[in-house]
């Protein structure tokens, strides 16, 4: 039996920077190259210098609200606001918890409570929504950014306005993202900023980038993990240019690409790519410029990736990442690609494939088991979840929850997920909370939520219902009453209602099942 590397084999170049923090980043990339284009968003646009002064402009009127060396939550969508808003709650010392802006009160108010934020920063279409929160939090300030410029534009063309002298230690902690919990309410992994800067450095060294040259294009949800690193924090390490897509419209998208003589694209899903090349537009997209994609957040179809390639002349790397970190792994830029492989360890990581029921008996090659990871960019631990974080992290092992193996050349392949999260176009959903909303009904006596195959999203979730006696409710009537409290890709897109739920020997709902019998 042969035993797979486990250990990253790439190792970071001794000339790529490190810095304490991220923060730290911006100000040598402000510095180095003070005019070059940092953000780019329908017509609206920041140099690098004015993007370091905007940063300090709401550094400063955080601190005035009491957030330093505390939390502040961000109710912003994709757009040089939120940009500003992150790197500006960081660089007043505090952790920033960025939350998807569409959540219903019901899902909002519990993240905010384990959050306890001194202040939200929002975007004037939900200023309401941060008010109502706001009240239940003892303290809590909100902070209202207009937009297209309107108030970072002050502080960017206020020549005085500087970052503040004391910045971020690597050890201070830098963010949270919200992940689901086994009681169905999703639970905050906490980061540091040494995480973050190993984060840039990792990716820098297993896919080279050219510092002060590279033009990205964002189209991927800034409140989301994935969005927010590829548009926040590498690009600003890198020095790069970043256009952002607020609203993923796939003609705009390609209208972008070619405008902005893009070279890196984070697409994102699979999903994502598949919209895009089913424009007609694509064929006369001028893509002379594009070396990079990036895919994550659910797995590509290899037909998928050869089509797009051949399109464009450009590779999708594809890698894994979490909300407890990344990256996992990377698809390499240089040396051998596998389709359907997440790709190689990244440097200063470790991976092991493990056996299900211990978790501690390493598998051979070629068989599959629960993926573990450690490396420095990887989770403190979830805020306010002891048992959860002893649970996730053993021994200094994340468990990812992945079910996976290695080929005998190092690569890591992704095939199942031991928890019972569904990715609807690379955002996870976990079905407790889906169910304990379906329960809610008065007309439901029991319900599951599962996952289901969809070409475009990669999953949708589908509802499982058996009806109190004497009750009467169609599919529709259900789905509209979950769309009244999740947010729209939590929401069924189609209900089958049985006579009694499957069980298991212990009397659970059997899911595997319930999966068996989807049409």
């Amino acid at each position: 039996m042969r035993m797979p590397t486990e250990r990253g084999g790439e190792r970071i170049p001794a000339d790529l920077p490190s810095y304490p923090s991220i923060v730290h980043a911006l100000a040598d990339t402000a510095r180095r190259v003070p005019g070059r284009l940092a953000y780019a968003c329908e017509g609206q646009s920041l140099t690098y210098a004015e993007l370091a002064r905007a940063v300090g402009g709401l550094a400063d009127r955080l601190a005035t609200l009491g957030a330093r060396a505390s939390r502040v939550a961000l109710m912003m969508t994709t757009s040089p606001e939120m940009a500003v808003a992150s790197l500006g709650a960081m660089a007043a010392g505090a952790q920033v918890a960025p939350l998807n802006p569409s959540y219903t009160e019901r899902e909002m108010t519990p993240l905010l409570a384990d959050t306890e934020p001194a202040a939200i920063v929002c975007l004037p279409e939900f200023e309401a929504k941060a008010w109502l929160q706001a009240a239940k939090l003892p303290g809590c300030k909100v902070e209202v950014i207009e937009p297209r410029g309107a108030t970072i534009g002050k502080w960017a063309r206020d020549a005085g306005m500087t970052l503040p002298r004391t910045l971020p230690a690597p050890e201070d902690r830098s963010c949270i993202f919200f992940t689901g919990g086994t009681t169905g309410v999703p639970k905050g992994a906490e980061h540091n900023h040494a995480g973050l800067i190993a984060y840039c450095r990792q990716l820098t060294a297993i896919w080279p980038m050219t510092f002060d040259a590279e033009r990205f294009l964002m189209v991927a949800p800034m409140f989301h993990v994935f969005g927010h690193h590829f548009s926040t924090l590498w690009p600003v390490y890198l020095g790069a240019s970043i256009a952002l897509v607020p609203r993923y419209k796939p003609e705009v998208v390609l209208a972008e690409l070619a405008h902005h003589k893009v070279t890196v694209f984070p697409g994102g899903p699979s999903a994502i790519y598949i919209g895009l090349l089913a424009r007609l537009e694509i064929d006369a997209t001028d893509f002379s410029a594009l070396r990079v994609c990036i895919s994550g957040g659910a797995p590509c179809p290899g037909a998928m990736l050869e089509a797009w390639e051949k399109k464009t002349g450009a590779p999708i790397l594809e890698g894994l990442g979490m909300s407890e970190g990344a990256p996992v792994t990377c698809s390499p830029a240089n040396g051998p690609r596998k389709l359907l492989s997440v790709g190689i360890v990244p440097p200063e990581t470790d991976i092991q494939v493990v056996d299900l029921e211990t978790g501690t008996k390493k598998m051979p090659a070629g068989e599959r088991g629960e993926i573990r990871v450690r490396g420095p960019q990887f989770t403190l631990g979830y805020r306010n979840r002891p048992e959860e974080t002893a649970n996730a992290i053993r021994d200094g092992w994340l468990y990812t929850g992945d079910v996976g193996y290695f080929d005998d050349d190092g690569y890591l392949f992704v095939v199942d997920r031991k928890k019972e999260i569904i990715l609807v176009g690379g955002y996870n959903v976990y079905p407790r909370e889906v169910d304990e909303v379906l329960h809610s009904h008065p007309a439901v006596q029991e319900a599951a939520a599962v996952g289901a195959p969809d070409e475009f999203r990669g999953e949708v979730v589908k509802a499982f219902v058996a009806l109190k006696p004497g009750a009467a409710l169609s599919g529709e009537q259900l789905i509209a009453f979950c769309a009244e409290r999740l947010a729209p890709y939590k929401v069924p897109v189609a209900v089958t209602f049985l006579e009694a739920l499957p069980k298991t020997g212990p009397a659970k709902i059997d899911k595997l099942a319930l999966k068996g019998l989807r049409r």
